[in-house]
């Protein structure tokens, strides 16, 4: 047990402090690490964790953070890689909060732009590798195209859940009567912990109504922030970038927090690693300010994941139970098809479109794909020839 913590501390931390380009990107990294490089899941078990993910309110790279973590050394494993992938960002968008808000002009930055290019080489590693073993017939294949362009004509938080369950329900129809059943669960442990389970499922509900409730009595003026940034961490799906809207509205029309600020966070947590749900942190700390304001940015950011942590802690055992069904290992196949189809959407917008003006950025990104996928390069070495290409690019 010793030994697989410390390994995930390692890992999470590394990939805290160097997963950038969003969700996407994101998937892109866990996959490379935990199943091409380490080992620890099979293709479609991954897959299937990405899916469980999509489904769930809530920030859907942390959420798998979670899942793996917990899949490996239990509930401290999840912990640890949770606080591991998400503290270097915490704490940069805590200092950016503190006095760095002078570096303005972030999107226009030639390292930011780099950064982009390795994101479109990661997600589209990540969608060519996962489609050849996740979609190997024709089929399979056409339900991914399918998806991508019903997401891509549907963008947002719907689309991306309409994709999965329309995924679902194409693969029981298609494989119901193919599909032969399989183990339970490869993690007993997990299966039995649905006591546990059902109770952090209950704890979530409990806090949605709980909260409103204590913060609108006003002799807990902590409730009311904590609730603020609990709801919309609550209620989303599709991640950071969806859940900023949400965010605006329940902070700048109060008066909590300015428009110029809450966009200058919004521009600097997007050139940072690991979750964007990390924005909860700057905007705690600016709302509280002070010397002690740090304090205000580290409750906010537990309040914005607290509730994809109960949701996925909550539904792994459950699901664990489900997945060797015959009937769900056949919706799971169009569940793992259209999670490709979720992929090769988000290869094409946001990513692509934010990251390629030009046949150079094409180029850059194209030899970022091909040391990834064909010579098996480390993925810091083409953020790190991205960034150089960035520079002279620009």
């Amino acid at each position: 047990m010793r030994m697989r913590l410390t390994e995930l501390l390692l890992v999470f931390l590394r990939l805290g402090c160097s997963s950038f380009g969003g969700p996407a990107a994101h998937i892109g990294y866990f996959h490379e690490e935990c199943v091409r490089r380490r080992g620890w899941f099979e293709e479609a078990a991954f897959a299937e964790l990405v899916a469980l993910c999509q489904f769930l309110p809530g920030p859907a790279s942390s959420q798998l953070v979670f899942a793996i973590g917990r899949a490996r050394a239990g509930f401290p494993g999840a912990v640890l890689a949770s606080l591991c992938f998400t503290l270097p960002s915490v704490l940069l968008m805590v200092g950016f909060a503190y006095g760095l808000a002078h570096l303005g002009g972030l999107r226009e930055a030639a390292w930011l732009h780099g950064l982009k290019l390795a994101a479109v080489a990661v997600v589209a590693q990540a969608v060519w590798s996962m489609g050849g073993r996740l979609c190997p017939d024709w089929p399979r294949r056409a339900l991914a195209l399918v998806v991508a362009a019903c997401v891509l004509l549907l963008p947002g938080s719907a689309g991306q859940l309409g994709a999965i369950v329309f995924g679902s329900l194409a693969g029981w129809l298609l494989y119901r009567g193919v599909v032969p059943a399989g183990p339970v669960a490869a993690e007993s442990g997990l299966a039995r912990q649905h006591l546990w389970a059902a109770g952090a499922l209950i704890l979530y509900g409990v806090l949605l109504v709980a909260l409103p409730v204590v913060a609108a009595g006003g002799e807990a003026p902590w409730a009311g922030l904590f609730d603020r940034f609990y709801r919309s961490g609550a209620l989303v799906f599709g991640g950071g970038h969806v859940v900023l809207p949400l965010l605006r509205a329940e902070l700048v029309p109060p008066g909590l927090i300015s428009d110029d600020a809450f966009l200058a966070g919004y521009g600097a947590a997007q050139a940072l690693p690991g979750p964007l749900f990390s924005f909860a942190a700057y905007l705690g700390t600016v709302i509280e300010g002070g010397p002690q304001a740090w304090v205000g940015g580290l409750w906010c950011t537990f309040a914005l994941f607290l509730p994809g942590w109960l949701l996925i802690g909550g539904a792994l055992p459950f699901w664990h139970l489900l997945r060797g069904r015959i009937w769900a290992q056949a919706a799971l196949r169009g569940a793992n098809a259209a999670v490709v189809g979720v992929l090769l959407a988000a290869l094409w917008q946001p990513v692509c479109r934010e990251a390629v003006h030009g046949p150079w950025d094409v180029l850059a990104a194209v030899l970022g794909f091909v040391l990834l996928e064909w010579l098996r390069a480390p993925s810091w070495s083409v953020v790190l020839g991205c960034l150089a290409a960035a520079q002279w690019l620009l």
